[in-house]
């Protein structure tokens, strides 16, 4: 029975015995929201519907049957139930219900009346899984709905429920939850977490969202209740199904029960409560267990909001992080203060570092991600500064984020901590390079400089005048100072003074690009300003404190003395970037004035670096929009002395690069009064070809370039391109086309030795007329057999339609090719598409060739001519093979023999099929015989070579058996010598492999047979079937005349039906030419499928007339 009580009073209220059927045990009994409702689930199956009334003081129940167990027995329900704030939901008024039975679940809805909402079948499962249902409230694309989540087995499937405009409910599948553990419970704790139990009583707990495991727990101690006999039903006599009782075993729905955020579990002796601990606890837990690292990154994830199941944080998200933020606070104070007092007093330096260097860089990392440097470089950093090796530390971590420019507002006092710290640890470069990220106006700037200029940290100095103070003008000083005395001297610099140099010539490059050293920019209302201070710098006619005898323009000589290329690279790149500012072009010509002052008026420059000067002046005066000036007759007699020294043939130094300095001193337009036969003289014994062609180019004398490719040891292979962009594109002159052809043939000979693939590839295509008077010219042999076979060869990829030579080329082409590469003959004659048979046996015959004689004679058709040249071969190794007794070279030996042989065999197997029998065994038996005569001279000593020559022979037989009859070979075999006399066990191994290969093909023949048959049979099965099976039509009318068959009278007319269902008169389908006599019998073609078929495919449905009937059917 079921009872029902008031927990306030303890008063019965209600026993209720007629509400399932007698003799079935109550499983679940559940309210609905509505606390008139209630369902109750009994262990036949069934599921009942219990209305609860009061009337004149009398308490009734009415119980109404929703589900019958003769359906599928239910073992499991759950109706949804809306918290208080949730109760005007839309979908509350509803009242639904989820139930679980054996095969699926359902839910449907009691109100306003009872209706099916959804079915869902179970996949595949253990029979003895838990059906288990739960409904929760979550929120999804900014809506709440209820999802239900349903599990039997180790699948978990959530349904998002919801309430259409109309008033209809859908449901939604969402992500399945896939486990390795099969569930007895599942249970909600709140809207992003799930707690579940498996059925070795673990607790997992899982996030619904990402399916992340977040803890496991082993609650075995609890020993928890199981409702087993309920489900069996042992207090009515058990009287329930076998698969319900299976369920039974592990069913624990009434031990477990959650509310507000808690699960309580039911165990023998005791209950157990289970909650998530709020973020603050958790952290405090960690805290606990001295895990202060830990606990900072839980902080951290609740700061992020990353964190799952958080409990206790709410509000809107600023606030979250404000109040998370004070805890790390705390724990960050309370983490230094730990730090320092668990430091260890004694033992090594190292331990101490180690101590500190697991806890400072986690302080610091936090600090900043809180955004708290005010805690940081304050309250932490005194407390730490106590201790001298954490300070260290400290100041170190500092480093990463300085350096990528994430650490803004560090006090005067840390910085100057640090700058100290890496200056007495003698760690000069990362000081450098964190002073370059560091705002040091707050500093003693004078100090750092002092600090940057003893340490060599010119980055960091050039920085802090510029940044410091907006100074741009003294660290070029400051560097001018040390590096220009010794240039001036004529003297060498140091490795640091030459760095020196280069770090002045980027600092100029950045300061006239408007780019700040070492990086980022100059602020834009400085720029015009820096720019003119940088060109008034350069062009000062002395320095500031220059000595009296101090030559003009100091510092535009220094730089030209230091890197002349360089330094004239950097003013190019300026001067392309002010074409436009007025200001800027006037200090262009001011500083090409000075240049060509200070270089051509002074001898202390060498040819070279005025070569320089020269090639970068022409450069800017060969530009569209010059504005310079230059004085021309200057240029022109400064630049006879610079031409000499560049084409000095003595001066085998730095060859590439003077000839690329006097390339583009021309390129640029640079020498205009200078004699170019001189020039080209002059380049010719420097052997600076590239100029000879640029001037022979210039003149159109195109024929001499080819000799410029050719003596250019760098360039040589580029000369088979030039002569054919020449000869095959337009813009060239039939008289220059011609020179550049008559040089090319004069050179051919050296073009062959240069390239002969190239060079052939070339005679093809340009001098295809000449092929023969070349050939007749070269003198050597190779060379000559090089070019052949790169003109002949199809596979060297030369168009063999371009060239058409007589037959005795390619004649004397093989006869090369038999001289310098015996073991390509053969490979070349199968490629070769021209040549006389005849003359090439003669010359492959003359060489000794086998193989190539043998292909020839078969390609000819004499294939018995070209057996008889293999057999010849194979003969005389066999005999060499029984002379020889040394048995270190019988296995190379036995091998040729063995491929020998097989080309042999190959070459009888490709020809008998054409031959008769005669023919075949004039081929088959002197290979036999061949094979055999050999083995009567090994004795017993000789064993291992006889049993390889028999199994050679064996292949013979096996191959040979396909062609010639058994009892001829056996006849022959017989008549052997060898196995002639003596016993037949001589024979047998011989007969028995012969048996064996035949009793395989009739094995094969067999199976063959039967498969066609079997083929065969199915078929003809087919097509009787088709033929006797009944045809039905789709209507009972004419489909061309539209007259029902059952009204016409004709008895000479017969009814046809095609398989199809279109139904026709023979004389109206014999109007429309769709009938033919094919044989004696009437074929049919349907009317309208081949009429829609348009000239396609037609599908012709034939059959055989029956006569004698008074309808014909057509298939």
């Amino acid at each position: 029975q079921i009872t029902m009580w008031d927990l306030a009073s303890g008063k019965l209220l209600r026993s209720i015995t007629d509400a399932h059927p007698p003799g079935t045990a109550i499983l679940h009994v559940k309210f609905t929201d509505d606390p008139t409702l209630a369902i109750c689930n009994d262990s036949g199956g069934s599921v009942f519907e219990l209305s609860f009334k009061r009337v004149m003081g009398v308490r009734t129940c009415e119980s109404r049957c929703l589900f019958s167990g003769s359906k599928g027995e239910v073992c499991c329900i759950e109706p949804l139930h809306a918290k208080v704030e949730l109760r005007d939901h839309p979908i509350t008024q509803y009242s639904l219900l989820a139930m679980a039975s054996l095969t699926k679940i359902l839910v449907i809805g009691l109100k306003p009346s009872l209706k099916v909402w959804m079915t869902f079948p179970y996949g595949r499962m253990d029979p003895s899984s838990v059906p288990l249902l739960a409904w929760h409230f979550v929120a999804v694309q900014n809506s709440v709905n209820p999802m239900l989540a349903f599990c039997r087995g180790d699948v978990v499937h959530f349904l998002l429920v919801k309430r259409d405009d109309t008033g209809a409910i859908h449901v939604t599948k969402q992500r399945q939850l896939h486990l390795h553990y099969d569930l007895i419970n599942f249970t909600w704790i709140n809207s992003r977490t799930a707690v579940l139990l498996d059925s070795v009583e673990k607790l997992h707990v899982i996030d619904r969202q990402t399916q992340e495991e977040l803890e496991t727990i082993e609650i075995s101690e609890v020993q928890l209740v199981y409702n087993s006999s309920h489900f069996k039903s042992l207090a009515t006599g058990g009287n329930v199904s076998e698969a319900l009782a299976l369920v039974g075993e592990k069913a624990c729905y009434q031990s477990i029960s959650s509310c507000g955020g808690q699960i309580f579990y039911l165990g023998t002796k005791s209950v157990h409560v289970m909650t998530l601990r709020s973020w603050r606890e958790r952290v405090d837990h960690l805290l606990k267990q001295e895990r202060l690292t830990d606990a900072l990154a839980l902080a951290w994830s609740f700061y992020e909001g990353k964190a799952k199941a958080v409990v206790g944080l709410s509000g809107d998200t600023s606030k979250r992080k404000a109040v998370i933020a004070d805890r790390m606070v705390e724990i960050l104070l309370h983490y230094a203060d730990r730090t320092l007092k668990k430091c260890p007093d004694q033992g090594k330096i190292q331990v101490m570092e180690q101590h500190f260097q697991d806890v400072v860089p986690v302080i610091v990392d936090y600090s900043l991600l809180l955004q708290r440097t005010d805690l940081l470089f304050n309250q932490i950093y005194d407390k730490i500064s106590e201790n001298s090796v954490a300070k260290g530390i400290f100041l170190e971590c500092l480093e990463p984020y300085i350096l990528s420019d994430k650490l803004l507002g560090i006090t005067a006092q840390v910085m100057k901590d640090l700058l100290l710290h890496f200056q007495d640890k003698n760690r000069l470069e990362n000081l450098e390079a964190c002073i370059v990220h560091m705002d040091i106006t707050s500093l003693d700037i004078q100090q750092v400089v002092l600090l940057c200029w003893e340490n060599r940290l010119y980055d960091a100095m050039i920085y802090v005048y510029n940044s410091g103070m907006n100074d741009f003008i003294s660290p070029m000083e400051k560097l001018f100072k040390v590096i220009a005395p010794l240039l001036n001297a004529g003297k060498s610099l140091s490795d640091e003074q030459v760095v020196m140099g280069n770090k002045l010539l980027v600092y100029i490059s950045c300061c006239l690009a408007g780019r700040a050293y070492p990086l980022g920019d100059i602020p834009e209302d400085l720029v015009p300003l820096v720019k003119n201070q940088v060109f008034e710098f350069l062009i000062r006619l002395h320095s500031s404190e220059g000595s009296v005898d101090e030559e003009v323009y100091p510092h535009v000589r220094t730089l030209l003395h230091f890197d002349t290329r360089e330094f004239l690279n950097v003013l190019a790149l300026t001067f392309e970037d002010f074409k436009n500012d007025k200001q800027a072009v006037e200090y262009q010509q001011r500083i090409v004035d000075i240049l060509l002052k200070v270089m051509v008026e002074n001898s202390d420059f060498t040819p070279s670096q005025v070569g320089c000067l020269f090639t970068f002046l022409a450069r800017q005066l060969a530009k569209p929009n010059n504005t310079l000036f230059v004085n021309r007759t200057l240029f022109d007699q400064a630049s006879i002395p610079v031409l000499e020294f560049l084409c000095s043939p003595d001066d085998d130094s730095r060859h590439s690069e003077r000839q690329q300095v006097l390339l583009e001193l021309l390129q640029a337009g640079g020498i205009v009064q200078f004699e170019e036969s001189r020039l080209i003289q002059m380049a010719e014994k420097a052997e600076f070809y590239q100029i000879c062609e640029f001037m022979y180019e210039r003149e159109l004398r195109y024929d001499k370039i080819i000799g410029c490719y050719l003596r250019d040891p760098v360039r040589k292979e580029e000369v088979f391109n030039y002569i054919h962009n020449i000869l095959s594109m337009p813009g060239y002159s039939a008289e220059e086309k011609q020179s550049v052809w008559q040089k090319a043939l004069e050179h051919i000979e050296e073009l062959l030795s240069l390239s002969p693939c190239k060079a052939a590839d070339l005679v093809a295509i340009h001098f295809s007329e000449q092929i023969e008077s070349i050939i007749a010219n070269l003198q050597d042999q190779f060379l000559l057999f090089q070019f052949l076979r790169s003109l002949l060869d199809p596979r060297e990829g030369i168009n063999q339609d371009l060239i058409h030579l007589p037959p005795c080329i390619t004649e004397q082409f093989i006869e090369l090719l038999c001289q310098y590469s015996p073991d390509q003959v053969l490979e070349t004659l199968k490629v070769l598409e021209y040549c006389r048979l005849e003359e090439t046996i003669q010359i492959t015959q003359k060489h000794q060739l086998h193989e190539a004689s043998s292909y020839l004679l078969e390609k000819k058709g004499d294939i018995h001519g070209a057996f008889l040249v293999m057999l010849e071969r194979l003969q005389s190794k066999l005999l060499v093979l029984t002379q020889d007794d040394e048995s270190s070279a019988q296995l190379p030996l036995l091998e040729d023999i063995e491929d020998t042989l097989m080309k042999m065999i190959a070459l009888c197997r490709r020809n008998s099929h054409s031959l008769d029998q005669q023919q075949r065994e004039a081929l088959w038996f002197p290979l036999l015989e061949a094979m055999m005569s050999p083995q009567k001279f090994f004795g017993s000593s000789q064993g291992r070579y006889s049993k390889s020559l028999k199994s050679l022979t064996m292949q013979v037989l096996n191959n040979m058996a396909a062609f010639i009859a058994l009892p001829s070979i056996l006849q022959r075999i017989l008549q052997d010598p060898v196995y002639g006399k003596g016993k037949l066990g001589e024979i047998q191994g011989l007969v028995l492999g012969m048996l064996d290969t035949f009793n395989y093909e009739q094995t094969l023949l067999e199976t063959t047979t039967n498969l066609l048959n079997h083929d065969l049979h199915w078929s003809l099965c087919n097509l009787r079937a088709s033929v006797t099976r009944g045809l039905t039509p789709k209507q009972d009318y004419c489909c061309i005349c539209l007259q029902q068959y059952k009204r016409r009278q004709e008895t000479a007319d017969e009814i046809i039906v095609f398989s199809c269902g279109h139904l026709y008169h023979s004389l109206c389908l014999l109007s429309k030419e769709c009938g033919t006599v094919t044989k004696g019998l009437m074929r049919w073609m349907c009317y309208k499928c081949n009429s829609s078929n348009k000239g396609g495919k037609l599908s012709e449905n034939l059959s055989e007339l029956k006569k004698g009937s008074g309808a014909s059917l057509a298939q």
